[in-house]
């Protein structure tokens, strides 16, 4: 099996390791619509896609920039 990050699944402390943030935070995330929809893998095991993360982290990245209204054009001139 080929490893991606559409098979890849991170467990509530890896997001918030990744994020450098309290997993009380990711679930409010969650809650909140903020944050991607976690997997049922199970029982009462629950992991995101790294795929989805990923996904996520490039919208926000994208968004912010949006907000900044940055031009790229203009970073050269400093």
């Amino acid at each position: 099996m080929n490893i991606t990050a559409n098979n890849l699944y991170l467990s509530v402390d890896q997001v918030a390791s990744r994020f450098s943030v309290s997993k009380d935070s990711i679930w409010r995330w969650r809650r909140d619509g903020e944050f991607p929809t976690p997997v049922k893998l199970g029982g009462r095991t629950t992991r995101w896609r790294l795929s989805d993360i990923e996904a996520w982290e490039s919208q926000c990245i994208c968004e912010f920039a949006m907000e900044l209204k940055f031009q790229p054009e203009m970073a050269f001139l400093r």
